[in-house]
């Protein structure tokens, strides 16, 4: 990714950022948050460098002489949402009352759930704000006025319903186990979704997943880059031991007194490792 595509994605994840300083944890969550917007304009951008390179109509040009065979260089592991799909998922029936829907949701600590029919196929997803719509109408019945009925419709009539059936959000916004992470997250955001539920290509529940699932599996923890980073150390350095890491954040910092030789090549390494923010390297001399 470009550096402007970088500070692009930093500018959106900071765009909200309230007049009080942030407390600790808001600062980790709003971290992640900037790297995870980062790899979805990642994400973004090389899907449509692939769309314009495989653009119907371009010609390709001959080899003007026979082609040695190559080894093709082996690919990443692209991670598949059927790899962080949580499984079994929750659902519930069309025809479960209101009240058993809410109380599903509070139990399984849930924001919203996938709505099915007899044959396990995905109808629609029943969330915290339909239910929250039906109480309202259920305590305060009184419609507003016109303009508020106009503005308002959809949602006022779907609230006169006592039935998962009748209250969810329909057609469901569903994706695949075999679709790349990275385009799973990309669908989360451009339609504000917590959770999707996860369909084979028959339409019947597989699993759900999360906003979370996913940003956990785009954007590594401090930990798992850690591990690389000193395993880097360990394959560059006659005296590892010689080298402190701290990770924090995807900030990568580095104390000690290594040799001085093996250096440039370590640090070209550890800012080459997937997630990493920055290197700071504060090393004394021998």
């Amino acid at each position: 990714m470009s550096n402007h595509e970088h500070r692009t994605a930093e500018q959106q994840a900071r765009r909200a950022t309230p007049g009080r300083h942030w407390t600790p944890q808001e600062q980790l969550h709003q971290d992640a948050l900037g790297r995870y917007l980062v790899a979805i304009a990642g994400a973004a951008s090389a899907k449509s460098t692939e769309e314009r390179g495989s653009a119907p109509g371009e010609a390709s040009a001959a080899p003007s002489a026979p082609a040695v065979a190559e080894v093709p260089a082996k690919e990443p592991a692209v991670l598949r949402v059927r790899d962080v799909m949580q499984v079994p998922a929750v659902s519930v029936p069309g025809d479960m009352p209101f009240l058993d829907v809410a109380r599903t949701l509070a139990r399984e600590r849930l924001s919203s759930v996938p709505v099915v029919d007899a044959d396990d196929h995905v109808i629609g997803v029943v969330s915290e704000s339909d239910l929250l719509a039906k109480a309202a109408v259920t305590a305060e019945p009184r419609r507003h006025g016109p303009v508020g009925r106009l503005r308002q419709h959809r949602l006022y009539d779907k609230s006169h319903g006592d039935t998962a059936a009748t209250l969810m959000t329909f057609p469901p916004v569903t994706v695949h186990p075999a679709q790349r992470v990275a385009d799973a997250a990309w669908t989360a955001a451009h339609r504000r979704l917590k959770r999707l539920p996860v369909t084979d290509y028959h339409g019947r529940l597989v699993g759900v997943v999360s906003r979370r699932d996913l940003l956990q599996a785009l954007v590594r923890d401090d930990a798992d880059i850690l591990a690389e980073v000193e395993s880097l150390v360990g394959r560059h350095l006659a005296e590892p031991g010689t080298v402190e890491v701290v990770v924090e954040n995807g900030v990568v910092t580095m104390t000690g007194r290594p040799d001085s030789a093996a250096l440039p090549e370590l640090l070209a390494s550890v800012r080459d490792v997937d997630d990493v923010v920055d290197v700071v390297a504060r090393f004394g001399t021998n």
